[in-house]
Parts: structure tokens; sequence; C-alpha cells
């Protein structure tokens, strides 16, 4: 389980989060919603420890990790999975030495055991045929299957996902959520989904949390959350902005 208690992050004079708290349980995916600038993607640098609050509490498994030194976060991370926005796949490598990256940093496994791993990663997101391929030979939709299965590989107990279908065509991004929710079906995984596709979250949430300028203003399961009475979610939701509300008025 992760969590956030009373977290807040100011950068300079401009406060990003504001008393956020959080909770993702074992097996659970959730997705946050929220405009641009609300503080999703700080959220998940917290999470992983890349940024540090400035006030509050980050922790894993019940243990408080807020003040970890980089080592220390080093081995949490080992735990944990990332999948950037734009996929950071490593153009010199191929997609296998990509999908392998972590497990050889860990350096625990033999060399038949990270290729074993790799090929059920790449078979789980339907590229066994490209392990030998550069990124340069792929597709946006399929370079972001490459970065899920290497997210997997190291068999974390929690995924972070950045707009993992942002700038994909229809067809690439249902494929890469439903290899998001097959993941966590197949390896128990918890996931944490920034993302603005609606059909996205729709797709892969079990509870969704909307965040407006650094705060949690709603969080309810999947069934409900579509329904909230809050006027800010209901706007963000049917595409309105404050303009339109605005051009509204007498």
């Amino acid at each position: 389980m992760i969590e956030l208690q009373d977290v807040t992050v100011r950068f300079d004079e401009r406060e990003i989060l504001r008393g956020v708290d959080l909770t993702v349980a074992a097996g659970e995916t959730l997705v946050i919603l929220g405009a641009s600038g609300s503080g999703k993607s700080t959220i998940l640098r917290v999470l992983i420890g890349l940024v540090k609050p400035t006030s509050g509490r980050v922790l894993i498994d019940g243990v408080d990790v807020t003040d970890y030194s980089e080592r220390q976060w080093n081995e949490v991370r080992r735990h944990m999975g990332y999948v950037f926005q734009y996929s950071a796949l490593f153009d010199s490598m191929t997609v296998g030495e990509n999908v392998a990256f972590g497990l050889v940093r860990q350096n625990e496994l033999s060399k038949d055991e990270i290729a074993a791993n790799v090929r059920e990663r790449l078979q789980l997101v339907g590229l066994a045929e490209w392990q030998d391929a550069l990124p340069q030979q792929l597709s946006g939709g399929m370079k972001k299957r490459v970065a899920l299965a290497r997210a997997l590989a190291t068999e974390p107990k929690v995924v972070l996902y950045d707009e993992p279908t942002a700038g994909l065509d229809p067809i690439s991004a249902a494929t890469v959520d439903r290899l998001i929710r097959r993941a966590q079906h197949q390896y128990g995984t918890s996931g944490v989904v920034v993302t603005h596709e609606l059909d996205s979250a729709r797709t892969v949430a079990d509870r969704l949390a909307f965040l407006h300028q650094g705060r949690f203003i709603a969080d309810a399961p999947a069934d409900t959350f579509w329904q909230s009475d809050n006027p800010l979610v209901q706007n963000f939701l049917q595409g309105k902005s404050e303009l339109d509300e605005e051009e509204r008025r007498p």
C-alpha cells in the first residue's frame, strides 16, 4: 500500500500540492484526473521519490520513506515501475535490451533468467517478435507497450503511469489500456494512472480522484465517480471550461 499524508509541495513561492491525502491499496488501480497544471504529475514524482514534500509524509507498506536518502530510495524503487509520458526508451538499445534494463542494473538474475523474463513481458504486450528491433522502428503505440513491458519486468508492487495513452490514436490507446488492466490482473500490481483521457480512465480505474489546484476535491469508486455532484468535476467530464461558464453568465 502507498500513502500520502497531508502532503504539500512548494517550488519557490508556488504551491503545487496543498495538503494532499491519498491511499492506494494493494492490487488497486487509481486514476487521477485533473486539468493541466493541477499537480497530477507532481504526485507521481513524490510517490517515486523524485520530489520531496515541503511538508507531510510518504508511506510505502506502512514505512515512512519521506526523509529517505537517495540510496534508500533506490532500494524502494526496485519494487516500483514507471511508464513515462513519452515512453523514454533508449534509442541505442534494442527492444529486448530496453525491457531488460532494470533487471541488468539489479544484477540479481542470470542471463538466461533475464532472457526468459523479457520474453514473457514482451509476449504479454504482444511484441515478442520485435525483441531485436530498435525503438525507431516502432510506432508510438508499440513504444508505449515496450515501456509497459519494461516497467513490469522487475516484478514491481506498484506501477506509476504518466499519461500512458497521450498522443496515441484511439486503437493504440485502447490496446494500451487493456494491457494495463491485464497486467494488474496477471501480476497483482497496484497502479496510479495520471491521464486526461476519459475513455482510458473508464477502462483501467478501480477508483478515481480529481485534483483541482493542488487538492483532491473528489475521490470515489469507478462505478460512482462519474455521477459526482461536484460542479468542477462535472465541468471537466463534460469538457466545459471556466471561460464557458463566464460566457453563459448574464
